[in-house]
């Protein structure tokens, strides 16, 4: 049963669907974050999984620079 069908039948009946709960917002208001402006200002981290196609699983943690998007780093486990 869809839920158009569902509320026809309620409001047939006079009954009434319990409304969700809407989404819940952070307390605050968060400050925007600031655009880097020249290199080594901030850096971010990236963790990456794959597999090969024997099965083996591979993991990769890059750095990057987020001013110049650089990867500085690339190391596998």
């Amino acid at each position: 049963m869809n839920w158009k069908k569902l509320y026809r039948i309620y409001r047939e009946e006079g009954l009434t669907v319990r409304k969700r709960g809407g989404r819940k917002r952070a307390v605050g208001t968060r400050a925007p974050m600031a655009v880097p402006q020249g290199p080594n200002q901030r850096w971010s981290l990236d963790f990456v999984s794959d597999s090969l196609s024997c099965g083996r699983r591979f993991r990769i943690l890059n750095v990057i620079d987020d001013f110049s998007r650089e990867c500085l780093a690339a190391v596998v486990d």
